[in-house]
């Protein structure tokens, strides 16, 4: 997805939010910002992919502070609070067993993020408002189609925290048929979900789990290792998480592959980029 012109606060924000978990140091704080000015200065252009700009401003801040899991803290409170709704999401569940429950779950979980929504949004009011909202976009029959023939099935995982609820969408999406295999970060940035932290909620009991080979926010073709890239490749079905995945697939030559992604629209850009509204829960076929 090319920037819109909301993005450039939104990178200096969210610069600001992870300096502040990053480090105590006023004065490198200081320091570094001054860099990541001067790169949104210089990249930011009309033309630009925002992922990759965001990708560029995370990995200065892990580099310059020497802190490589700013948000290890706000990854660990994700946790917390999506295993305290699990029992009420799975009650849900229960009481209406299609695929398209389980794909609501997965999309209430991705309002677990505080790099999108910023560290002090309250999540768990975001969920119970959630709960009950419609699918606004919903391509889920077309999903369901899908894997009906499918044998492979790539799941680009995006937060902590969220993981939990995408391990029960995984569940259903085994009794498809279907060997799912889920991507995970090489390395922390943001809150994103490393394979150590999928393997905490037992991910790794319910779907084969890989590392994209990077750590940039979304995914982003040139950094993924060679061997991602070719499962990637392989794979029948792309089911996409979140706002940085749908950021980075949006700028690739995907073919003939079926691509769904599914979020919660938790920016203007993102709204403006799909033509629904802020706040809507979407499942699109790219």
């Amino acid at each position: 997805m090319k920037v819109y012109y909301e993005c450039a606060p939104c990178f200096l924000r969210q610069a600001k939010e992870a300096l502040d978990l990053a480090t105590n140091d006023e004065s490198l704080k200081m320091k570094v910002m001054e860099e990541l000015v001067e790169v949104v200065y210089s990249s930011f252009r009309r033309d630009a992919v925002s992922n990759v700009i965001g990708t560029k401003i995370h990995r200065i801040i892990k580099n310059k502070t020497e802190n490589e899991d700013p948000y290890i803290l706000e990854k660990k409170k994700g946790n917390e609070i999506a295993l305290k709704y699990l029992p009420k999401i799975k009650e849900i569940i229960k009481k209406d067993d299609q695929l398209e429950t389980y794909v609501k779950a997965a999309i209430i979980g991705n309002i677990i993020d505080f790099g999108a929504l910023g560290v002090d949004f309250d999540i768990e009011k975001g969920i119970i408002q959630n709960m009950e909202k419609d699918i606004a976009l919903n391509h889920v029959p077309e999903l369901e189609k899908e894997l009906k023939s499918a044998k492979d099935v790539l799941y680009l995982a995006d937060n902590n925290g969220e993981i939990v609820f995408d391990k029960l969408l995984i569940e259903k999406l085994n009794e498809y048929n279907t060997d799912v295999t889920v991507a995970l970060k090489e390395k922390p940035i943001l809150n994103d979900a490393c394979i150590e932290d999928a393997v905490q909620i037992g991910l790794d009991e319910v779907a084969n789990l890989v590392s994209t080979g990077t750590d940039s926010i979304g995914v982003i073709y040139g950094d993924m290792s060679d061997e991602f890239k070719e499962i990637f490749s392989n794979a029948d079905i792309l089911i996409s998480k979140g706002l940085g995945n749908y950021e980075g697939l949006t700028e690739m030559e995907l073919g003939d592959k079926p691509v769904f992604c599914m979020l919660n629209v938790k920016c203007t850009p993102i709204a403006k980029d799909i033509g629904v509204n802020l706040g809507d829960n979407v499942v699109l076929k790219l």
